[in-house]
């Protein structure tokens, strides 16, 4: 090789160097630590900083991506039409389930129409859960229906598995069916139909949300889809002393002068299932909550929305483990920084709360579909 052509080709290498460096800069503009706002606050000064012309083709743009929002927006109007007209559709397997669940129909002995996966446990594992199992295998062979059917369903679903306390288990039992309601005012009212019991005179307890999918002229980018921006409960007709949603504390005063004491009686409030029907006010224009109720409200919108959309309609395979859920396991351990023990509070927030913090959602995140 001549001199020539080896300074030729070091003169292309320092030139790729040169470039590959200048690349580099340009992709190192923007760093990746950079929070949300200040990426914000970068990417429009990068564009207030572009040449006219280029500025004037990304409004044309964004003008295209509005028309394509607007017809978003109708598309889900039609997907609540269709969820709606098919709900009815629906709804005659349901009542069949329910007459199943609750022993007024004993089907005749069927063959599953499907095929069973391989059981891939070990010999002998059983065994593990034989004291698990002491409280279904003392169900009596003549019982009706399947008891507890409802609870089992709740026990086995991670979200709703976090409001059941143990006192709310025998009301709980009680519980027949749940049933979805579609409304002609964009919204949807779940339904829980109950036995009599001993706990409140409701029959049907209910919880409705509301709907919107429609783009906001204000933040018109922001839309993603339908989303439930409010829900109401209902009340519930406590009988004497029943209420599971307060609890009696006793506390003792003594009198500063006369050092008489004297006991002070009251309630207050305690975690419940049943406080999922007396939900924090949404709210109304631009209001704000406190960070407590927007975290209760997010984890109720997504309940509202994952009962509505997973358990009522495949009850069943929660009740016998075809689907398991397990995914807040896996979210919790990846979440979990060993550094900052001292800030995990365990015990201080509802159950509720303490949900929707795991899941960093807001009421935004839940959408109908």
């Amino acid at each position: 090789m001549d001199a020539s052509t080896e300074g030729s080709l070091e003169t292309e290498s320092n030139n790729t160097e040169v470039d590959d460096d200048k690349s580099n800069s340009d992709c190192q503009s923007m760093p990746g630590y950079m929070s949300s706002v200040l990426r914000r606050q970068y990417l429009q000064e990068m564009v207030k900083a572009l040449p006219a012309p280029v500025q004037n083709r990304l409004v044309a743009l964004k003008n295209l991506q509005l028309e394509h929002l607007e017809i978003e927006a109708e598309f889900y109007e039609e997907v609540y039409k269709l969820e709606k007209k098919y709900q009815l559709k629906y709804q005659p397997l349901f009542d069949k389930r329910t007459e199943i669940v609750k022993g007024t129909v004993d089907p005749p002995k069927e063959e599953p129409k499907w095929k069973e996966p391989e059981d891939a446990a070990m010999e002998g594992e059983v065994d593990q859960f034989s004291d698990a199992l002491k409280e279904v295998k003392a169900i009596p062979q003549d019982a009706k229906g399947i008891p507890g059917f409802w609870l089992t369903v709740f026990r086995n679903t991670a979200i709703l598995s976090e409001m059941i306390q143990t006192h709310d288990e025998p009301a709980l039992r009680k519980l027949l069916d749940i049933v979805v309601k579609y409304d002609d005012d964009h919204s949807y009212t779940l339904e829980f139909h109950f036995d009599k019991n001993e706990y409140f005179s409701n029959t049907v307890l209910s919880k409705q949300y509301f709907l919107k999918s429609t783009v906001d002229p204000e933040d018109p980018f922001a839309f993603e889809g339908p989303e439930i921006y409010k829900c109401t409960g209902c009340t519930i007709n406590w009988e004497k002393k029943m209420n599971l949603t307060v609890k009696t504390i006793r506390k003792k005063q003594k009198h500063k002068e006369r050092g008489a004491v004297r006991t002070i009686v009251k309630q207050v409030p305690t975690d419940s299932f049943f406080n999922f029907f007396n939900p924090p006010a949404a709210p109304t224009g631009k209001e704000e909550i406190d960070d407590d109720s927007n975290q209760i409200l997010a984890t109720d919108f997504e309940i509202g929305h994952f009962l509505r959309a997973r358990v009522i309609p495949k009850a069943v395979l929660y009740y016998t483990g075809d689907i398991v859920d397990d995914e807040d396991d896996e979210d919790e351990e990846e979440d979990y920084d060993e550094n900052e023990d001292d800030e995990y509070d365990s015990d201080e927030a509802p159950k509720a709360q303490k949900k929707a913090q795991n899941k960093k959602q807001s009421p935004n995140d839940c959408p109908n579909q």
